[in-house]
Order: C-alpha cells, then structure tokens, then sequence
C-alpha cells in the first residue's frame, strides 16, 4: 500500500529526504543519473530507484542524449507542493514579526536601562 501511494503522489514522493536531495541537484539544471550519483555518493541503482518514483510522479523527465539519460525537474509539478507549503508561509511570517517585536521591546527596555558610555549611574558608581 505505501509503495504505491509513494509512487503516484508527489507529496509522499518528495517525503523521502534523498528524492529532496536529487531534486535540490536537478534544480540547478539538467544532469546525468552519474553526476547525480557522484554528487550524492549513493550507489546507481538506489538513484535509478528514486529518479523512477520521481519520474513516475512526474517531478522529474528524462531524455536520451546517445547513451546518456538526462534528468530536469519538472517545476510546473511541485506547484501543488508549493500552494500548499506557501498556505504557511503566513503562520511563520507573523510569528517571526512577534518575536522581532518582542526582541525590539527588549532591546530598548535595556538600552533605557544601560548608562550610555561616559555617563555614571546615579549611585556613582
């Protein structure tokens, strides 16, 4: 059951962190399966294996050049993935603006608190 589900959704197809990796390679341009292999020092056939699910999921294509494959990522398939991941993209925008405005609070609380150079506190010291 999870074999298939792997291979016919995107979503669980890139759950696998070496599928992220040889897209993260793919996405700079098109390569061979061995620059992959290279790159990644992970053994052909474990690479062939992913590229397939890649390819069956349609994230990846591949075209022969004489006795080479060639591998580019297929962008307009990861934009399911990206609408989804960008629906949180909110969340993690408003909790970094509370934790700035929360460092800026903290930062001037303590520059109030903090003699600036030169000057004492009030007890002289």
């Amino acid at each position: 059951m999870a074999r298939s589900a792997t291979t016919s959704d995107a979503f669980n197809a890139i759950a696998e962190g070496r599928r992220r990796e040889i897209l993260d390679l793919l996405a700079g341009g098109e390569q061979t399966v061995t620059y992959v292999v290279e790159a990644l020092g992970v053994p052909q056939p474990q690479i062939s294996k992913h590229l397939g699910v890649l390819r069956r999921v349609g994230l990846v294509s591949v075209r022969r050049e004489g006795r080479k494959r060639m591998y580019r990522v297929n962008g307009e398939r990861l934009k399911p993935i990206h609408d989804w991941v960008q629906h949180y993209e909110r969340f993690w925008q408003e909790q970094l603006e509370r934790i700035k405005r929360r460092a800026e609070a903290v930062h001037s609380r303590e520059s109030r608190q903090t003699p600036k150079q030169g000057e004492q506190l009030e007890n002289g010291t």
